[in-house]
């Protein structure tokens, strides 16, 4: 029996990260009865709502108007209307302003459902190689080093995966940073997720950052970081060169020159290289 949604109740819809299939049914229909759609940004949105034949009434919420949306939204909830929240990629509440609007809401004693759905560092990670067991999310780093340095410094003694968001025009300088503060750990690099020209770079930091430089730095990006452990490191001594040698190769680079360049990108003998061609 299909679920009744409530009047009075604030719902938190979690929205595709690129491909526009990656939606629930429960979140279309949820988005289709609500009353009012509070979006971080309606242009984005729309389009959306105009695949899925969604008509619902949008509302700008966003970081720059939460203070005077928010007081709006709970008015509305308090007069019995359903109000959908989204965010513009993946689950609200996660980098978002979602997250003050639900404080307000249970602060008001107004009931709040998330509807679970896509959300990109899970994503990244589940598809990572990298540990799933003990993770962190740590999102977006700040924008300044002097304000970076004390998060990452932080972050050392972790012996999890790590889970970035990171803009393109800043992912090469907050690399380098990482790889400084964190060392040569572990890395995968997720490009574009569920879109078109996905893609993951994996290898130790300073493979992913140098495979970086020679592929632009294009696209919405996810990364993770390893442990800094011996045992992760000869975990993930195999994957990180053999990761480069296939791409290597699948892009048409003769074997000889895939060899040398695997072993220069990632500080490994070149007979290790070549017994891993061999398994190839």
């Amino acid at each position: 029996m299909a679920e009744v949604f409530q009047k009075g109740t604030l719902y938190l819809c979690a929205t595709p990260i690129g491909n526009l299939e990656d939606i629930t049914y429960r979140t279309v229909r949820c988005l289709m009865e609500a009353d009012i759609i509070a979006a971080e940004d309606t242009r984005h949105t729309r389009q959306l709502l105009s695949a899925y034949g969604i008509e619902t009434p949008l509302t700008s919420y966003h970081e720059h108007n939460k203070g005077e949306k928010g007081p709006l939204l709970i008015e509305r909830l308090q007069e019995g209307d359903m109000v959908a929240v989204v965010s513009d990629a993946g689950l609200p509440g996660i980098c978002d302003p979602g997250s003050d609007l639900v404080r307000e809401a249970l602060a008001a004693s107004i009931p709040v459902v998330p509807l679970p759905g896509a959300n990109a560092g899970l994503t990244g990670l589940i598809a990572s190689g990298l540990d799933t067991t003990l993770f962190t999310f740590v999102g977006f780093l700040p924008k300044t080093k002097r304000h970076r340095r004390p998060v990452l410094e932080g972050l050392k003694e972790y012996g999890g995966t790590l889970i970035f968001y990171e803009a393109p025009h800043r992912i090469e300088g907050v690399l380098a940073e990482i790889e400084e503060v964190l060392g040569d750990r572990p890395a995968v690099l997720c490009r574009e997720l569920t879109k078109k020209h996905e893609e993951y770079i994996r290898g130790s930091l300073s493979c992913v950052r140098q495979r970086l430089q020679e592929q632009g730095c294009r696209g919405e990006f996810v990364v993770l970081i390893g442990a800094d452990t011996k045992e992760m490191g000869e975990l993930r001594a195999d994957l990180d060169y053999e990761s480069v040698l296939r791409q290597l190769l699948a892009e048409g680079t003769d074997k000889k020159d895939a060899i040398r360049i695997t072993a220069e990108r990632c500080r490994v003998p070149k007979r290790e290289v070549y017994k891993a061609a061999l398994r190839l």
